[in-house]
């Protein structure tokens, strides 16, 4: 049993990528440093290329980038698809990426997010198992040692090149004094929650003659980039941005200040302090080269969380000893062959209590992922393939329509009838906030 839930050496799972000569060229700075732009012209470039993104909302930002720079690319996120004839260059989410495919060039961006206790193994699967001749690796530089140390085991060829910010970041010692009235042109306002957004931006417009657009990852894409638009266009009246942490992920924005309106966030478990590296990725966004603002200022609303901020920006980014890793169905499935009797929930427990790890790896949390198979359980005839693949779907597990209509599309599927999205096409548009938050519309 223990040797079927064997995850060491997870180098050897990519036979394909061990016989090749990959250079890894390792583009390391903080944010504002010009480090992703030099991939991303190589990405360019190449004949064929893949952009590895953390969020749905970056992958459409290099679509229409590289698109509107003549190169044709497609698009692929676990929400839509869209295929440009004649393209061979692609942008997708990190766990979108094909492993099967050749490619000159792969960009795979925040690297740092390879130590993510939920996501991390998307990174590491896309760094030990791609096909490309040249992988550039964009982050900070808390994972340039185990980087180091994987690139030694796989014998690919490490280069690195190191950034430094084109401008430095500057604290406001002033911060707002708990009041949004004192808000400015070019400043965008951190929020932790859905709910906290739309109450800032109703405050803002309510009690200046500020307009706002607003950024969060759960917006639809074209939403999202009629709001980035609105927002760096200079000539009309929406001048402040109210975003979420998204904004920390190299959305290019001409942000002059970033501005928390908290440093604490519900981590789906408790209420806990923003980590200094977030707090640092997120400030950092403020200020950009060729921008209406190159200086970069962060504030916060209150008082109280200026020293965390101060105490944030000062800290060096702490050195990431171990990298995220799940098991691809197939190792699943030799486990399941050990075990007779338990649900896909109870193995899956049972896969994390016997696996065997290297000392450069750790299992990533898979709690969301039971929370899936559980409620697929009551659906008979789907076989362990498929659910292993539904567990996987990019559905909220906090939401209950999403689930809802998780278990239909599963239900469906498992009597091979047609499955279709009954979703239920809003009566019109929302005519304020609280109506575009109702999940009814």
């Amino acid at each position: 049993m223990i040797e079927s839930a064997d995850l060491t050496k997870p180098d050897t799972w990519f036979p394909f990528a061990r016989a090749m000569k990959r250079k890894i060229i390792y583009h390391c700075g903080p944010t504002n440093s010009g480090k992703t732009y030099n991939a991303l012209q190589r990405y360019m470039e190449a004949k064929k290329g893949i952009y590895c993104s953390p969020l749905r909302l970056l992958a459409m930002e290099v679509f229409d980038k590289v698109n509107a720079l003549g190169v044709y690319c497609s698009l692929l996120t676990g929400q839509e698809k869209k295929h440009v004839p004649f393209s061979n260059h692609v942008a997708c989410t990190v766990e979108m990426v094909s492993t099967d495919e050749l490619y000159d060039v792969a960009v795979i961006d925040e690297i740092q997010m390879i130590a993510d206790p939920f996501r991390g193994y998307a990174w590491t699967r896309a760094l030990l198992g791609l096909e490309a001749d040249e992988i550039h690796l964009c982050g900070d530089p808390s994972v340039l040692n185990i980087v180091r140390k994987i690139c030694s085991e796989t014998g690919d060829e490490l280069v690195e090149n190191h950034y430094e910010r084109f401008k430095p970041l500057v604290v406001e010692a002033k911060t707002l004094l708990g009041d949004l009235k004192n808000v400015r042109s070019g400043d965008c306002v951190v929020a932790f929650s859905r709910r906290e957004i739309f109450e800032v931006k109703l405050a803002i417009e309510k009690h200046t003659n500020h307009r706002c657009c607003v950024v969060y990852g759960a917006l639809p894409p074209e939403t999202r980039r009629q709001q980035a638009n609105l927002f760096n266009d200079p000539d009309n009246d929406y001048d402040v941005l109210v975003a979420s942490d998204a904004v920390g992920m190299g959305l290019n924005l001409n942000i002059r200040r970033i501005v928390f309106y908290s440093l604490s966030k519900y981590n789906g478990d408790k209420i806990v302090p923003v980590p200094a590296s977030q707090v640092k990725q997120i400030a950092g966004r403020a200020g950009r080269r060729g921008s209406l603002y190159p200086d970069g200022l962060t504030t916060t609303l209150h008082l109280d969380d200026l020293d965390y901020l101060i105490e944030c920006l000062k800290q060096p980014f702490e050195e990431v000893k171990k990298v995220g890793l799940f098991p691809f169905f197939e190792q699943v499935e030799l486990f399941a062959g050990q075990l007779s009797n338990v649900t896909f929930c109870q193995l899956l427990e049972k896969f994390g209590e016997n696996c065997r790890l290297d000392g450069s790896y750790f299992l990533c949390r898979h709690d969301h992922i039971k929370k899936i198979a559980n409620m697929l359980e009551k659906v008979p005839g789907l076989s362990l393939e498929d659910r292993f693949n539904f567990c996987f779907a990019p559905v909220n597990i906090r939401d209950p329509k999403a689930m809802y209509h998780l278990l239909r599309f599963a239900s469906s599927y498992s009597q091979n009838l047609p499955v279709s999205i009954a979703m239920g096409v809003p009566k019109g548009s929302a005519r304020n906030d609280s109506e575009l938050l109702d999940p009814r519309d």
